[in-house]
């Protein structure tokens, strides 16, 4: 078990970058700091400093213990802050980002069970994925919803929590479901067809699709605005594809009748957070919410 005290000696030296500095902020005698650190080191049996002139480098067992001590004494703080809230009575901040290829009443859907932790004021933003990626790995934002996990190759560290899956139907105003809807496929073949916008992973699994089946749809529109892309198919404007899960949504809002589902492509959604133990009150509601709801 590690021991948090020596942990956090060890963070103070690395954001002073020396022993001096950081026995000066801490009140301490260097050699107090020296000697902790030292067991530390003994501990996680890697060395985390080297000398450098008469300073201190990192070496990489300490830039990889650097980042994992930011994360835990930023969610110490988060924490006591939030406690903090509770007792004064407070509302406890809760900040999302969600995607903006996830459709908004997906959003609603996942996120909605949030408010009911207790006091939680929630300040939610939509943004494109990689700068919500970029937000949440400096802790500006509590959780993404998203409609993939987080990349490896990004190099920002988090967690990718599933909370669940639908199948993509397609649907369209009365008269083109008529049209459309016999021969389901196969009867997509030259059917005006809006879609998703370039590179949300429901585009590209249904081009995948389409090729596959050997149907060619003529594409009218493509949109990065889901609820744009509905409302045009609401006009009467193409077949528009949606997540199965909200087909009474597509019929009641919409007035868009299913064509067919599509076997074998499912969406999945993703709760993306810096912990890896859900600790968030707000969060750990979404997630428990999801696990009814979507079945998981």
């Amino acid at each position: 078990m590690i021991n948090f005290k020596q942990l956090h000696y060890f963070w103070r030296v690395a954001k002073a970058g020396s022993i001096a500095r950081a026995a000066t902020q801490l009140r301490l005698a260097p050699q107090t700091i020296s000697a902790q650190i030292n067991t530390l080191e003994e501990q996680l049996g890697s060395q985390l400093f080297r000398r450098v002139g008469r300073g201190l480098e990192l070496t990489p067992a300490g830039e990889l213990t650097l980042s994992y001590a930011d994360e835990i004494f930023q969610i110490g703080r988060e924490l006591e802050a939030n406690l903090r809230n509770q007792a004064d009575g407070k509302d406890i901040l809760f900040r999302v980002g969600v995607a903006d290829v996830v459709p908004k009443s997906i959003a609603y859907r996942l996120l909605a069970p949030g408010l009911t932790a207790g006091r939680v004021r929630m300040v939610c933003r939509e943004d494109k994925l990689e700068r919500l990626f970029a937000e949440i790995a400096v802790h500006r934002l509590d959780l993404v919803i998203a409609d993939r996990p987080l990349p490896p190759a990004l190099g920002v560290k988090g967690h990718s929590h599933s909370l669940g899956r639908t199948r993509i139907a397609f649907f369209a105003a009365a008269e083109l479901a008529e049209r459309y809807g016999p021969g389901f496929p196969q009867s997509l073949s030259g059917a005006p067809m809006l879609i998703a916008g370039e590179g949300s992973t429901m585009q590209m699994g249904l081009t995948r699709w389409f090729s596959e089946q050997g149907i060619e749809p003529r594409i009218v529109g493509e949109f990065e605005d889901s609820a744009l892309m509905k409302a045009f198919g609401q006009a009467g404007m193409g077949i528009f594809p949606a997540p199965a899960v909200l087909a009474g949504e597509m019929a009641e809002q919409f007035e868009a009748t299913l064509v067919g589902e599509v076997e074998g492509i499912t969406t999945e959604y993703f709760a993306i957070s810096v912990e890896r133990k859900l600790s968030h009150p707000a969060v750990v509601a979404i997630s428990e919410a999801a696990k009814t709801d979507w079945g998981r």
